[in-house]
This record gives C-alpha cells, sequence and structure tokens, in this order.
C-alpha cells in the first residue's frame, strides 16, 4: 500500500521559492500557447486552458518523473484537426478519452520501452515537420471572412497584423539578451495588448474567434451514438493520437532524465497521460501531452519537483474562473507571433548542420518523415513509416555481413564458419555459400560466430540440409546457441535438422 500512495519523495529538499515562480512562468508560457493550438484546431479556445490545467494537474501529481510539464501540445492536437472538421467537437471529445485508454493499457503492460525503436533521423523529421506545420497554421490568421469567404487581409487590416506579430518576434528574440527573469513571450503579449488597448487600434482579438469566458471544467459525456461504427470513425485517430502523445512524452522523459541525472518511469508516465486524456475527454478538455518547451523553460528556472508543475495548473484554473475577460481581448497577432517562435524553436536547425555527416539512407528518412507529418498531418504514421524504413535498411546493411569461412580437416569433413546475423534478409548470401555438389560426404555448419535469429532462417538451414541429403550427404550444425536451440526445437514439426552433440563443446550463451 505504500508504494501505491507514495506519490511524493518527501525526503527530496525543495526550495518552494524556485518552484513557485517557476510554475507561475510555466502558466504564463503555457496560456498563449494552449490558447493558439486550440484556435488552430477549430475547437473553443476554452478547450486549449481546460486541457492544459487537467494534463498539468494530473501528470504533475502521478506522472513518471518530476520537473516535467504537460498541457494542451500542438502535437496531439493537430491529428484531430480532421476529425473536428468531419463529424465535430463530440467525436473530438470521445476520441481523446479513447486515446487516454489506450495510452494507460501501455503503461499498464509495460509498452512505453519500444521508445527506443524510433530513431534519431525519425525524430529530425518529427520534430522538423511539427515545426512546419505549426508556423503554416498560423497563415489563417491573416484572414478575414467576407460574405462568407475567407481572404487576406489587405492595406491597413494587413499592416496592422503583420506590424504587431514583428514586433512581438522582436520582444521574443531581444529581451532574453537584456533579462531572463520574465519570460519573453509574456513581456511581448503584455506590450502588444497594452499597445492595442491604449491606441484602440483596430486588430482581430481572441473575442473575434470565441468566447473564452467558464468556469471550472464542466463534466460532459461525449453525445455520440454507441455503436460500432462510431468506434470505427474516433479508433484510428485515438490510436494516432495516443502514439503520438506518448512518443513525444517519452522523448520529453529521456531528454530531463539526461538534463537532471535521474531517471523517470515511463510506464507510470504513460498512465498519468491516459489518465489527463480521459479526464480531459469527460470535461471539455482538448487533451495533451508533454511539452518539450515547457518543460525546458520549467528546468531552466530551477525547478526539479513536482510542486512547479502543480503551481502552473492552478495558475491556469485561476485564469479561466476570473481572468477571462482580460483574455478575451488579447490581439490574434500576439499569439501569432509566439507561435512562429514556438515554431522555430521546435525545429532542428542542427539537422542542416550534420546533413552532409549522415548517410543517404538517414537523410532520406529524415526528409520523408517531415513530408508525410506536412502533408497528412499524421505524426504518427509519419514516425511508424520512418521506423519501418529505418529498420529495412539496418536489415539490408545486416544482410551484407553474413560470410563463411570454409576449410577441410584432416578427417576429410568441410567445416563451414558462419559469420553474422541468419535472418529473413541474409538467408539468400547464406544459402549461396555452400558448394553441395563439390562437397564431401560429411559437413558441419559451425554458427558459433553467427545467430539463428526467425523461421526465415531456420527455414533456410532446413533447406540445405534437404540438398545435401539429396546426393546422401550429412550436414550437422554446431555452437548453436540455447535460444536458436530452442527455436530449432519448437520448429521440429517442420522441419528436421541434425544437430551435432560435441561434448568438447559448450553450447554458446547471448
Amino acid at each position: 500500500m505504500k508504494k501505491v500512495f507514495n506519490l511524493f519523495d518527501f525526503s527530496q529538499k525543495v526550495n518552494y521559492r524556485i518552484e513557485i515562480l517557476a510554475g507561475l512562468t510555466v502558466a504564463m508560457t503555457m496560456i498563449p500557447e494552449s490558447l493558439s493550438f486550440a484556435i488552430v484546431a477549430g475547437f473553443p479556445p476554452l478547450m486549449g486552458l481546460y486541457a492544459a490545467f487537467i494534463a498539468g494537474l494530473m501528470t504533475a501529481v502521478f506522472g513518471g518523473r518530476p520537473g516535467m510539464i504537460s498541457g494542451g501540445a500542438g502535437a496531439t492536437v493537430i491529428v484531430l484537426i480532421a476529425l473536428m472538421n468531419s463529424n465535430g467537437l463530440e467525436y473530438v471529445l470521445a476520441a481523446v478519452a479513447l486515446a487516454g485508454v489506450l495510452q494507460i493499457l501501455v503503461g499498464i503492460f509495460k509498452l512505453g520501452k519500444f521508445i527506443r525503436l524510433v530513431p534519431q533521423p525519425v525524430m529530425f523529421g518529427f520534430v522538423n515537420g511539427l515545426a512546419v506545420i505549426i508556423f503554416m497554421s498560423q497563415l489563417d490568421q491573416f484572414k478575414a471572412v467576407v460574405n462568407g469567404q475567407s481572404t487576406w487581409l489587405s492595406e491597413t487590416p494587413l499592416f496592422i497584423m503583420v506590424g504587431l506579430v514583428a514586433l512581438t518576434i522582436g520582444i521574443v528574440v531581444l529581451l532574453p539578451k537584456v533579462t531572463k527573469a520574465i519570460p519573453a513571450s509574456l513581456v511581448a503579449i503584455i506590450v502588444v495588448f497594452a499597445l492595442v488597448f491604449f491606441f484602440g487600434i483596430e486588430t482581430k482579438t481572441v473575442r473575434d474567434i470565441a468566447s473564452v469566458s467558464g468556469g471550472f471544467p464542466p463534466f460532459h459525456i461525449p453525445n455520440i451514438p454507441i455503436n460500432l461504427e462510431t468506434l470505427q470513425i474516433i479508433f484510428p485517430y485515438a490510436l494516432i493520437m495516443a502514439s503520438v502523445g506518448l512518443t513525444e512524452g517519452l522523448l520529453t522523459l529521456n531528454l530531463v532524465d539526461e538534463i537532471t541525472s535521474t531517471k523517470g518511469n515511463g510506464n507510470r508516465e504513460c498512465i498519468a497521460q491516459g489518465s489527463s486524456n480521459i479526464l480531459n475527454g469527460f470535461f471539455f478538455g482538448m487533451g495533451g501531452c508533454p511539452m518539450i518547451a515547457q518543460t525546458l523553460v520549467n528546468l531552466s528556472a530551477g525547478s526539479r519537483a513536482r510542486l512547479s508543475g502543480i503551481v502552473a495548473a492552478l495558475t491556469i484554473l485561476i485564469i479561466i474562473l476570473f481572468g477571462a475577460p482580460i483574455i478575451e481581448q488579447l490581439p490574434m497577432a500576439a499569439l501569432v507571433g509566439v507561435m512562429i517562435m514556438v515554431a522555430i524553436g521546435t525545429f532542428e536547425w542542427a539537422s542542416f548542420r550534420i546533413i552532409n555527416k549522415m548517410p543517404k539512407h538517414d537523410i532520406f528518412v529524415g526528409v520523408l518523415v517531415a513530408l508525410i507529418t506536412i502533408v497528412l498531418h499524421n505524426l504518427a504514421l509519419a514516425v511508424l513509416i520512418g521506423v519501418i524504413i529505418s529498420a529495412l535498411v539496418f536489415a539490408w546493411e545486416s544482410a551484407k555481413r553474413i560470410r563463411a569461412k570454409k576449410y577441410i580437416d584432416e578427417k576429410g569433413v568441410k567445416h563451414y564458419e558462419i559469420y553474422g546475423p541468419l535472418f529473413f534478409a541474409s538467408t539468400t548470401a547464406f544459402s549461396e555459400k555452400f558448394d553441395v555438389s563439390n562437397d564431401p560426404n560429411e559437413v558441419v555448419i559451425d554458427f558459433k560466430e553467427s545467430k539463428i535469429t526467425d523461421m526465415s532462417a531456420i527455414d533456410a538451414v532446413n533447406k540445405i540440409t534437404e540438398r545435401y541429403a539429396k546426393v546422401n550427404k550429412t550436414v550437422h550444425l554446431r555452437h548453436l546457441s540455447a535460444d536458436c536451440r530452442t527455436l530449432l526445437k519448437n520448429a521440429d514439426t517442420v522441419i528436421d535438422v541434425n544437430i551435432l552433440e560435441d561434448p568438447s563443446y559448450k553450447v554458446v550463451i547471448d
């Protein structure tokens, strides 16, 4: 029972001043981003703040490690845009809740470790594609609806919008060179807001998009038909959202582990994420996952405990309850400027510096993943395709490593010493190593430096024995590791091979 309720490490020394200030800073940087992501997806802006509060609080208390910040992240929200456009908000809420269930299952069955299978080129492509999507989505704010038609702004409205966006970007870029005591994005929003308010500048505000006035997140069961057809509609989006959220979350967790030289719990983080998304689905949140930018802001502010995340979430709730009239007057230009800087900060510019040092297939994978992310807005599919291509390239390169050393001993027995892994991609090269017609009557295939790894390898070994058997020659297998012998034993109903039992050799184990 102690482990179940041991949510906090009370032996850890907590600097309350640093934790509280870090939490307030995180909240201020998360508000404009959460609002912008919600607006980009076509959700009511308040859904972004609800997601920031629910996800932030749940993962701060129950998550896999202190210091990590969650909220309404663009990576997961972008996945739901198509569902919002085709089926509406009720289906989105159901998909968010279902994604939470899937994430909990991943944590329960301890599948979080498979994040290790995502290669670096795939991550470069994933992050770069996400950055481009965030940037391109901001262009819609330079449009206005006239007579039911969406048209680009022109003349004075366009000049005002561009000028305010440029001012926002300028403050975000230049202020950190003067002081880092206050978040630059927060200062930029306040300055632009004050400029528009006191000079009466006519420009698009959050109120023009939707109202953010609200209270405590209301409980709401998604109003959708409970049938197989509904499940078929929402399940693909839920699966993609769950996959993207866990991918970004576990990668963020690994990053925090490196920065803090501590070890987080990935499976616990999966369960916390899933729980937060279930609550989001039933309390009008747009769902979310750990946010890399806000996590880095939190760590740079000195936070190392869970308190900062709790403070950030509660601050957002207070703003929802009492600060809506102010939030509704925020100029969209300020939010656009902040999001453009988020996109610039998200993009892995280092990928350009090392591109001439990367293998060509890694460059191809990175570019392909980015293009799929940008064109299809399907980050999970992009990562999956990237992993598959990387795996196939690895298999091809590994297949080239299969070699055979051949010699005949003093008893006239032909020996084939195999080097390299024997698996589906290397079976053809393996079979070509043998000279069945010219070999003596007894042949030994030595796997001391090799390994039989799959059914294709077993089948290749069986075909070799069959070829020798047809010309009345005997094949012995030697130096098989324990797992290889188990594979062959399990397949003895399919094939018949002769394993040489030689007491002068010990079976090689992994």
